[in-house]
C-alpha cells in the first residue's frame, strides 16, 4: 500500500499536473471540491433545483461543466482500477480453492479442527434465522424508501439492485479482506451504476451508495467477528445475538450524536465559515456531499461517458482487470519464487485510496509504525512480535478512541482545540496546493501567476 502511496502521490500525481492533463493547473493540486471552468468553486444551486432536488439541465447547459483536481479525477480512475482489479485476482489466484471450498461447504464436507470442535460442543445457528433477519432489514429498507413521501428518490427495486450488488462483491472483498487486512469499498461502483440508471437523483446516489456500500463492509465486519468467535470457540448462538444487540445499540448511538451535533455545533462541516483550527471540517463528509454532485447530480454520463470530461478515465477499467494476470503468470512460471505471489496488484492500485479524506502525513505515520513493527522487530525480536504485537495494535486502537473522548469533553467542547504547532496542521504544509498556477486564474486568497 505504501509502495502504492508513494506512485500515486509522488510520481503519477506531479507528472498529471505539470503536463497541465484536464487542465490540472487552474485547480488546486489535490482537492475534493468541484470547479467551474474557471478554477471558481462549483455553484451547485445553480444545477439543482432545491424544491425536487433534481438536476436542472437549462442552468447546466448555460452555466459550466464539472471539474475537478487532478488528483481527484486520477483517484476515481484509480478506484476504477481497484474494483475490476480485486475481482481479478480473486478469481486468478483463488479461483479455485474457492470453487472447491464452495462445493465442500454445500455438501457439508468442509472440516478443520475448529469446525469440528465447533460442531462438537455447540449448536449451530439455524438458517431461518439468518434469512428472517434478512427479510425484516429489507422489508425496513424498502419500507424507508418508500415512506417519508418518497423524498429520497429511491424507488423499491433500487434497493433491491442494491442488495444484490452487496451480496455479489461480499465474496472477493472478503477474500482481500481475509488475506490482506485491508477492506475495499464499493462506493464507486454503487455510484456509477445508479448514476447511468438513474441520473439527475442525487438524493437517489447517496442512498443507493448507502445500502450497496455499506452492506458488503457490515457483512464482511460480521464475518470477522464470527471467524474470531470460531477460533476462541463462543457459541455460536451468542455470538449472533450479542452481535444483533451490538448493532442495534451503536446505530442508536451514531444516530443520536450525528443529530446531536448537527443540532448543537454552528456551522459544521463548512470550513469557510468555522474558525481557525475548527475541528468540526469533517473531511469525509465533504466527499461523500461532492461525490452526489459528480455522480447524483450531474451524473456519470456527463462526467466519464461520452458527455463528459473524464471519459479515458474507463480505459482503468481494462487496467485493473489485466494488471493481476502478469503477477499470476509469473507466479506460475516460477513457484520456487514465493514472494511473487505476495505482489497484489488490488492494494498497490488502490494504496492511495484514503485520500484526499486523509493526508499525506497520515500516510507517513501510519506507514512508519507498520514497517518499525512487521519488517525491522518482526526479524529482529520475533519472540516480542509473536507474544505483543496482536496486542499493541489493539492497544494504540483502543487509545486513539479513549484519546479522542478525553480530548472532546476536556478540551474541544468549551472551545478548545489543542496547542499550535506544525504537527497539528491539515494542510501538510504547502498552502499553494489549495491555489491554481496556471496563468491568469483569480481565486479569492491565492496570488495570481502570469
Amino acid at each position: 500500500m505504501m509502495l502504492g502511496f508513494v506512485i500515486v502521490v509522488y510520481i503519477l500525481t506531479p507528472i498529471a499536473y505539470w503536463t497541465n492533463s484536464y487542465e490540472a493547473r487552474r485547480f488546486p493540486i489535490i482537492s475534493s471540491h468541484v470547479f467551474t471552468d474557471d478554477g471558481e468553486k462549483y455553484d451547485v444551486s445553480r444545477i439543482l433545483n432545491f424544491t425536487t432536488y433534481e438536476f436542472n439541465q437549462r442552468g447546466y447547459d448555460g452555466y459550466s461543466k464539472i471539474n475537478l483536481s487532478v488528483f481527484f479525477a486520477y483517484s476515481y480512475g484509480l478506484s476504477f482500477a481497484t474494483l475490476v482489479a480485486t475481482v481479478s485476482h480473486v478469481v486468478f489466484f483463488h479461483g479455485s480453492m474457492i470453487w472447491q471450498q464452495m462445493k465442500s461447504t454445500f455438501r457439508d464436507k468442509f472440516s478443520d479442527v475448529h469446525y469440528r470442535i465447533m460442531k462438537k460442543n455447540y449448536e449451530a445457528v439455524p438458517q431461518w434465522w439468518f434469512y428472517m433477519l434478512s427479510s425484516i432489514v429489507i422489508g425496513l429498507a424498502v419500507l424507508i424508501s418508500q415512506g417519508f413521501g418518497k423524498q429520497f428518490q429511491l424507488p423499491y427495486w433500487g434497493v433491491l439492485l442494491a442488495i444484490g450488488l452487496a451480496l455479489f462483491f461480499t465474496l472477493p472483498v472478503g477474500v482481500i479482506m481475509a488475506t490482506t487486512n485491508q477492506q475495499l469499498g464499493l462506493n464507486i461502483i454503487a455510484e456509477l451504476i445508479i448514476g447511468y440508471i438513474y441520473p439527475g437523483k442525487p438524493l437517489a446516489n447517496v442512498v443507493f451508495k448507502t445500502y450497496g456500500y455499506i452492506s458488503a463492509a457490515q457483512a464482511v465486519m460480521f464475518l470477522q467477528d464470527f471467524k474470531l468467535g470460531h477460533y476462541m470457540k463462543v457459541p455460536p448462538k451468542s455470538m449472533f445475538v450479542v452481535q444483533l444487540v451490538g448493532t442495534v445499540v451503536a446505530t442508536s448511538v451514531y444516530f443520536g450524536t450525528a443529530w446531536w451535533l448537527l443540532t448543537t455545533v454552528e456551522h459544521i462541516c463548512d470550513p469557510s465559515k468555522l474558525t481557525k483550527g475548527s475541528p468540526w471540517t469533517c473531511p469525509g463528509d465533504d466527499i461523500f456531499y461532492n461525490a452526489s454532485i459528480i455522480w447524483g447530480v450531474v451524473g456519470p454520463v456527463r462526467m466519464f461517458g461520452q458527455l463528459g470530461l473524464y471519459s479515458k478515465m474507463n480505459y482503468f477499467f481494462l487496467f485493473g482487470i489485466v494488471a493481476p494476470l502478469p503477477v499470476w503468470i509469473l507466479s506460475r512460471m516460477f513457484p520456487e519464487k514465493k514472494w511473487i505471489k505476495l505482489v497484489h496488484m488490488p492494494l498497490i492500485i488502490g494504496g492511495a485510496g484514503a485520500l484526499p479524506a486523509a493526508r499525506v502525513v497520515n500516510y507517513w505515520c501510519w506507514g512508519s509504525v507498520g514497517v518499525l513493527f512487521n519488517v525491522f522487530v518482526y526479524r529482529r525480536y520475533k519472540g516480542w512480535w509473536a507474544r505483543h504485537n496482536y496486542i499493541l495494535s489493539a492497544g494504540l486502537d483502543a487509545g486513539v478512541a479513549f484519546m479522542a473522548i478525553l480530548c472532546y469533553f476536556t478540551l474541544q467542547m468549551w472551545n478548545v482545540n489543542g496547542p499550535k504547532w506544525w504537527g497539528a496542521q491539515l494542510d501538510d504544509h504547502c498552502p499553494l496546493a489549495s491555489c491554481p498556477t496556471a496563468p491568469g486564474i483569480q481565486v479569492e486568497g491565492c496570488p495570481v501567476f502570469q
